[in-house]
């Protein structure tokens, strides 16, 4: 099962029209998972009153939040 569709139970908070982790710790485990199913560096920033995911997929940026309970792309 990849991790993009597992259910993500921690706590959220909206920021600027997008879910994002509430906790740092919380954001930073999930990190680790993408990750390692990645093969790839992932980080965490903090984004107004959230967490998201930062990382590269095929050498782009890229910014991952969540939406109905599953890490999925920020736009914007």
């Amino acid at each position: 099962m990849t991790v993009f569709t597992q259910p993500v139970f921690d706590a959220t908070v909206i920021y600027d029209g997008n879910e994002l982790f509430k906790g740092q710790g919380a954001a930073l485990g999930w990190a680790d998972k993408v990750a390692k199913e990645l093969g790839t560096p992932v980080t965490v920033e903090k984004t107004g009153t959230g967490w998201v995911l930062c990382g590269s997929v095929d050498g782009q940026p890229k910014r991952w939040g969540i939406i109905g309970q599953r890490l999925a792309p920020l736009t914007g």
